[in-house]
Formats: C-alpha cells, structure tokens, sequence
C-alpha cells in the first residue's frame, strides 16, 4: 500500500540545543489510519506540528524529510508549503473550546478556509458547511450555523471541528487527542464518527493519542513514541499480540482490564525506563560527535 505520508530521520532541537524529536520515522497509508502512542511530554503533537509547519519559532528541524506522496514538503519555500498544506491537509484539535473562535459564529469559522484558501463562492461554502453539519449528526445545522462556540456543547463543538476539517476533502487529517477534553460518553460518540467520516471520505487519518484502548478501535497501524524517539512501528493487530519492544511489552502490561478490575494497576518497570534512556543518550551522544 502506498503512504499519503511519509516521515523519515525527522528530527527536531530546541534553541538551546534541547532535543525535542529524535530521527522519527513512520508511515500513513493512503486511506488509512495511524495511531501515534505516548506519554504526555513524548513528543507526539510536535509531530504533528513539524507536518503541518506550525513549529513554535524557538523549535528548529534539524533533519529529516516529510513526504506527502510525491511531494517533499521540507524543500518546499515556506509560502508555498502553507499554501500546500492548506489545500490538502486539516487538524482536528484537542480542545474545541480554545480550537474556536468565541467571537464569531459557527458558519463563517467552517466557511472561511474553503473561501480564504481555496477560493470557494460563499454561497457553495456555505452550503457545503451545512451538509457537512448534517454529516457529523447535528440537527438543525441552520441554527448551529449562526450560533456561538459558547452556546453549544462541548460534544457539539467538536463535531463542528471535524465537519470543518473535513469540508476541502483534504488527503490527511491530524487528530491530536481529539476527545481528551469530552466526558466518556461523548469520546465513544466522537470517535465512531471520526471513523465513519474518515472510511466514507477515504482520507488518511493520523490519530495522536495516549489511549491504547482507543488506538485498538480506531487504527490500523501504530508507532510508539517515547522522549521524542519511535521505539516501535508495527500493524495494530501484530502489536496488540507479539509487541517486539520491551516498552511496548510493558505498556500493554500496564492496561487496565475488565477481567480483573479489583487487581492493582501494573506499572512499567523503571528498568525498562532505564533502558530506553541510556539508548537515547547513546544516540544523542553519537550524533553530536
């Protein structure tokens, strides 16, 4: 299968010469779905940033190639890529409270990339909002059209988010933690949808997530993330049944289970920790010599 995305060597340091993200690789397949899994503090929405170009300025990328299909997006001029990335890319936030203007109504935020960017006729802009809406279940997308972000819910809001991400047809879709800030009713709500939107628009999907429940439901491959470095790429189902490295191992080990639920919850053993830090200093000690 061919990648819609491609991430090789990326590598990405801080001013003051921090490493933040350390020769990631990984792969999204045209159409498909890729789970990103780590700790809070890994790395995994700076990833996602580096792609879109949305580095903080005190982040510099020092290496590496991001390809979306045939086109290196690293060698292109700045201007160019936002104007790339504009047309064939979309995010969807963690927090669709902040993710939306709280001084404007919903219709002209979902609106505004397909007439700013694309140069959509604001009749068909608006029109495709309101399908979209009714696409991702809301009813009475008219209303909500003319609504503020502060009179809805916060499932609603971020069913607006993905409507938004989805309304140019875009090729990739970054889902950073996309239901963090929703009760756990609303999250299985969303993340159907997610699924359902992405297999019916057949766009390729990454989903950066700490959740390993979540990477099972929704993912078709993975990569495990640890202090900014891959530790392990693999097919979802080869993952969740010979998991190769030793943090991955212990990661599943210390999920949560519904067929002991009084037992205590496993940690992961800080030698295992220990063991994947002394491989990050090796490596950073080899690429400063």
């Amino acid at each position: 299968m061919s990648a819609q995305l491609s991430v090789r060597d990326l590598s990405i340091t801080l001013q003051n010469g921090v490493r933040i993200l350390r020769n990631v690789s990984l792969e999204v397949g045209a159409g498909r779905v890729h789970g990103l899994v780590g700790e809070s503090g890994a790395g995994k929405s700076m990833i996602g940033k580096a792609i879109l170009g949305t580095l903080p300025h005190a982040m510099n990328v020092t290496g590496g190639q991001i390809c979306f299909g045939d086109v290196d997006l690293m060698a292109m001029a700045p201007k160019a890529r936002r104007t790339w990335i504009g047309a064939n890319a979309a995010l969807i936030p963690q927090d669709p409270l902040t993710a939306l203007n709280p001084s404007k109504r919903i219709g002209p935020q979902i609106t505004r990339r397909l007439v700013d960017i694309l140069g959509w006729a604001k009749t068909n802009a608006k029109a495709r909002a309101l399908d979209l809406l009714a696409e991702v279940q809301i009813t009475d997308p008219a209303r909500v059209m003319r609504s503020y972000p502060h009179e809805l819910s916060g499932g609603m809001r971020q069913r607006i988010l993905i409507a938004s991400a989805f309304a140019a047809e875009p090729k990739l879709i970054i889902a950073d933690e996309p239901t963090t800030a929703l009760d756990v009713t609303v999250q299985k709500q969303i993340l159907k949808l997610i699924a359902q939107m992405q297999a019916e628009h057949g766009t390729a999907l990454l989903f950066v997530t700490h959740d390993l429940g979540v990477v099972s439901k929704v993912c078709d491959t993975m990569s495990v993330l640890y202090a900014g470095k891959v530790l392990e790429n693999a097919q979802m189902r080869r993952f969740f049944t010979h998991p190769i490295h030793p943090y991955s191992r212990a990661l599943l080990a210390a999920t949560p289970t519904y067929s002991n639920p009084t037992g205590s919850l496993a940690q992961v053993p800080q030698k295992v920790i220990d063991g994947v830090e002394q491989d990050i200093r090796h490596h950073d000690i080899r690429n400063h010599i």
